[in-house]
């Protein structure tokens, strides 16, 4: 019995995301990657020296810089 008192417990606390996931079908996974992959690209580069090359390198990642230039 007491499993399902925590299980219960879990659903109750948790209905609002629940519910706000049965309605709009999505997640927040996308930015927990787009996230995960930028702290990646910070550990590897040990710092920058200014916040332009970490936002090029970023932005070179994560698929936002246009490499063709017009």
């Amino acid at each position: 019995m007491a499993p399902m008192k925590k299980l219960a417990r879990s659903l109750k606390e948790r209905i609002d995301n629940i519910v706000t996931y049965c309605t709009h079908g999505i997640t927040n996974a996308v930015a927990d990657g787009i996230n995960s992959k930028i702290m990646s690209i910070k550990r590897r580069a040990g710092g920058y020296r200014n916040i332009e090359n970490f936002k090029t390198a970023v932005l070179f990642y994560c698929g936002g810089l246009d490499l063709d230039p017009r």
